[in-house]
């Protein structure tokens, strides 16, 4: 029976704009004891993956917000070694990377987890440009070749050895067979890598892949190599067109759609009873402060609204000019909807611009399973709007729903990451 996929967006305060300043939130302030007990958590809760996601710039005006993040791969090399089964998935941007580098990174983490990384591909902001010696990001287009080209060097570069090239035959005194061992020599537009990896070949063969862009570019970069695609959907009908879409691209790239898992990402707030659902909901609203609303805001639209009035419509914009698939449709819904500057910020980027779920254990289940049943998904990205309790929430209440309904796991039958998602292991594509 088909089963649905969760991950755990991980976030240490919470997923709700305001969430830090929660009584439960940050028990133990910036530290890795945060993401050590939620990962704990999850992979208590069989979730399939937790992902950690990257950002390179930090804002003075941030005061309001709590912008500190560790940098993945690192963080997620300790998750490894106090988790056994969840699959660890971290941001690394194609713009200020190179692919030797990141393909090393990711081979290294699947090494030290025992076959559980994956790589979320992203061509990054404009903002993160400086604090690289970059004035400003190539244009949208080109940021998405070079995403192209780079993620093809990744794939080559894990693939150089095959599964059996590492030998260690200490009678001959060969530790590797050589015979085995492919020099990638890849010459492109954007890069010129020799290679190998100076390392074997990965334990999942390649870490998965995986691509939350929502622009044509985006969608066709996914449909192309991702195995995972999070993405933002806030109604069953778009889910629906994105995730046939999606689908219909993998296949015209000679994959198979059901390699390419859709999991939206949905911020769920659970509560006994309905009204005690609410309950939190409003309360996680009353600690919005003005200028963090309006702060997410920007960031969100990629538009300086710092000095908006909070209680006059979004001003007038062309969408062409708009950064991401997300500003244009936080844009549309607020206009569509005569939404203030800051209905729009406490209803649509206070999630991030993800759906909200408020109810009972049954009420999230209920949504989950009609997404799930009616091709809007193949899975979720689960959101908590705080932690450590919006997680526990999920994993003790809803969870538990979802394993009734056999909707879910209630046991890992595998070790590693592809095993979880159903993805075959590719083999290695050396000759």
């Amino acid at each position: 029976m088909r089963q649905m996929k969760l991950g755990l967006f991980l976030a240490p305060g919470g997923h709700h704009m305001a969430a830090w300043r929660h009584p439960e939130a940050y028990p133990d302030g910036v530290s890795v004891k945060t993401y050590l007990r939620f990962a704990e958590i999850a992979e208590r809760g069989c979730f399939d993956l937790l992902f950690v996601a990257d950002v390179f710039s930090f804002s003075p005006r941030a005061k309001r917000v709590d912008a500190f993040r560790l940098e993945p791969l690192t963080l997620l090399s300790a998750l490894a070694m106090t988790t056994s089964k969840i699959g660890l998935v971290a941001t690394a941007t194609t713009s200020f990377n190179e692919p030797y580098n990141v393909a090393r990174k990711f081979a290294s983490l699947d090494h030290i987890s025992g076959g559980r990384a994956g790589w979320n591909i992203v061509t990054s902001s404009a903002n993160e440009a400086p604090n690289f010696g970059i004035d400003e990001l190539s244009e949208h287009a080109e940021r998405y070749r070079r995403a192209d080209e780079f993620t093809q060097v990744v794939r080559g570069l894990w693939d150089c050895f095959e599964d059996d090239a590492v030998i260690i035959d200490k009678k001959s005194g060969a530790f590797f067979e050589p015979s085995r061992l492919r020099v990638l020599n890849h010459e492109g537009k954007y890069f010129k890598v020799r290679g190998p990896l100076s390392l074997p070949r990965s334990p999942q063969g390649n870490p998965v892949l995986v691509q939350a862009g929502s622009s044509e570019d985006g969608k066709n970069l996914a449909s192309k190599y991702a195995e995972v695609i999070f993405t933002i959907q806030r109604d069953l009908e778009s889910a629906r067109a994105f995730t046939r879409d999606i689908k219909e691209r993998v296949i015209s790239f000679g994959r198979n759609p059901a390699h390419a898992l859709v999991m939206p990402g949905v911020l769920p707030i659970v509560g006994r009873t309905r009204q005690e659902a609410q309950d939190k909901y409003e309360l996680l609203q009353s600690f919005i402060h003005t200028e963090a609303g309006l702060l997410q805001l920007s960031r969100s639209m990629g538009v300086d609204l710092t000095g908006a009035d909070v209680d006059k419509p979004l001003p007038d914009m062309d969408i062409a000019k708009l950064p991401q698939s997300r500003s244009v449709s936080i844009y549309q819904q607020s206009k569509r909807e005569n939404m203030t500057v800051r209905e729009t910020y406490e209803k649509l980027v206070v999630s991030k611009g993800h759906r909200q779920l408020i109810g009972t254990p049954g009420d999230i289940a209920d949504s989950l399973q009609e997404w799930f049943e009616n091709d809007g998904a193949d899975g979720f990205n689960i959101m908590p709007p705080f932690t450590p309790g919006g997680l526990t929430d999920f994993v003790d209440h809803v969870v538990p729903e979802l394993q009734r309904r056999k909707l879910f796991r209630t046991h890992y039958e595998g070790s590693m990451l592809r095993d979880h998602l159903g993805l075959p292991r590719p083999a290695a594509r050396a000759g």
